[in-house]
């Protein structure tokens, strides 16, 4: 290894790619919406389509770099990346918009586990600490900017240069890379890659999202059952392999620990809730509430930078006290931030609308966060310790996945409702009857500039306060959820973690 300092340079700034493309897009995703004319099931599949192969193929990343050689990989990652954020920000509709943010994710799940394996390659045990809390304080800093960003460049220039932006960058990690950072690899490394688990996960994921995206364009229990019993036998398949395989990407033999299979429970049903919140919260700032998309992304900066703030303190207590007092208490305040989030309706200032709800919610991840690292690291032996840390950010990442997809059905039947009380209180022309039913999948980005204008300003404040309606019963949802992971904490994580 020719230089470590060069080594955690190029590991962040290729790892913050992924993690900005993760923040900044949500903040344009109405923008994009309106210029695409897309209807809301194709607004999910830009963010699912990243989150399936990021979420299915991210341990085989991780793999492949201990198998083939860290930095061929890492730069592999990157390239691939590069070229499909070209390819995203060239798109000329959703459809290739989808595709290429799909190869993006792929690219991701070979960068992001590849820079923590370039860190601890480069690093002895007793740098190695500093070097990857260096790293975990960059990405904490570029999920802070992410939203920000996103909405500064929507407001002052097009959404495509959210893609264009990591091109140049790539190059440079690559050429960094190739000057600075020597080729390392596991020689003790298994001959397999679990290719059929990965297929299977992917496969399994990618059927439930489908089908419950599909459901909202194609209603009908036979199509959207069809979908799930794929997706449900595909997970099954995975499990079966993963216990037969040689070298499966999950040894499930780390779910006998409880306080392992407590912390990823809390995972995936705090992380579904936030996920879900993080991806609708931004439609009902800007389309609703009239944000820009630079004040929707600095509404939740209060969110980010407590998170950041608190995570070092609650992460030295937890580690000092044990993990479960946070673990059960975190989840418990961010139901109150979820909460507070259903509250307003269409006005009001931010201070008295959403501000107390994002700072709630801040709070309570500040409080979880840090623990559960600690949690999960401490519950399974320290030779286990890296794939159980990439098991519990695959398990955050697919949470997210599938509530964008669940909560979506959610949202979009309560959505249907109260648009239809609204509508039965209108007297509607057959052929503005027909045009609000072929609009009304785009929920807020319906289009009623052919119509009178008085006629399409009371559809438009109808299609709003429907949103509304339905953005507090997915918010109540949230609540519920995030109430649901503290109460299983306190069952199933340890009181000390060893």
């Amino acid at each position: 290894m020719r230089d470590r300092r060069w080594t955690l340079a190029v590991a962040i700034l290729g790892s913050s790619m992924a993690f900005l493309d993760g923040t900044v897009v949500n903040v344009a995703l109405p923008v994009i919406q309106r210029e695409l004319r897309m209807t809301m099931d194709l607004a999910q599949w830009i963010v699912e389509a990243y989150a399936l192969l990021l979420s299915s193929l991210v341990l085989v990343g991780g793999a492949l770099g201990d198998r083939y050689g860290r930095s061929r990989i890492f730069t592999t990652g990157v390239a691939v990346f590069a070229l499909a954020s070209a390819a995203c920000g060239l798109a000329p509709d959703a459809r290739l918009l989808i595709a290429a943010r799909a190869l993006q994710g792929a690219g991701a799940a070979l960068l992001v586990p590849g820079s923590l394996s370039l860190i601890s390659a480069a690093n002895t045990a007793k740098e190695r600490g500093a070097a990857i809390g260096t790293w975990s304080a960059f990405s904490a800093i570029t999920g802070a900017i992410g939203p920000v960003a996103g909405g500064w460049v929507v407001a002052h220039g097009s959404w495509r240069w959210l893609f264009f932006f990591n091109v140049p960058i790539a190059v440079i990690v690559v050429v960094m890379t190739v000057l600075r950072v020597g080729e390392t690899r596991d020689e003790d490394a298994a001959d397999g890659t679990d290719w059929l688990g990965a297929a299977l996960a992917t496969a399994g994921l990618g059927f439930i999202v489908f089908g419950l995206i599909d459901s909202a364009r194609v209603p009908g229990h036979t199509r959207l059952a069809a979908y799930l019993v794929a997706g449900m036998l595909s997970l099954v398949g995975f499990l079966v392999v993963e216990a037969r395989t040689r070298s499966p990407m999950v040894p499930l033999s780390l779910f006998r620990s409880r306080t392992f299979a407590g912390a990823n429970l809390l995972t995936l049903l705090l992380y579904a809730a936030l996920g879900a919140t993080m991806f609708f919260l931004p439609f009902d700032l800007i389309q609703v509430h009239g944000y820009t998309p630079l004040e929707a992304g600095a509404s939740l900066l209060p969110f980010v930078v407590l998170i950041a703030a608190m995570s070092p303190f609650v992460g030295a207590a937890s580690a000092r006290f044990g993990a479960r007092a946070p673990l059960v208490a975190g989840p418990l305040v961010a139901s109150a931030g979820f909460a507070l989030l259903a509250l307003p309706g269409s006005g009001g200032s931010y201070v008295t609308t959403f501000f107390p709800g994002v700072v709630v919610l801040g709070v309570g991840m500040g409080i979880t966060v840090a623990p559960l690292t600690t949690a999960v690291m401490g519950s399974v032996e320290v030779r286990h310790s890296g794939v159980a840390s990439g098991i519990n950010n695959a398990v955050a990442r697919a949470a997210g996945l599938l509530a964008i997809a669940a909560l979506g059905v959610v949202l979009l039947a309560a959505f249907d409702g109260a648009l239809d009380d609204a509508l039965a209180r209108m007297s509607l022309l057959p052929t503005v009857a027909h045009l609000v039913s072929t609009e009304r999948g785009k929920l807020l980005g319906a289009d009623f500039s052919s119509i009178d204008p008085a006629l399409a300003e009371a559809l438009r404040h109808a299609f709003a306060a429907a949103y509304v309606a339905a953005f507090r019963t997915l918010m109540l949802v949230n609540a519920t959820m995030a109430a649901a992971s503290g109460l299983g904490a306190a069952v199933l994580i340890a009181r000390r973690t060893p």
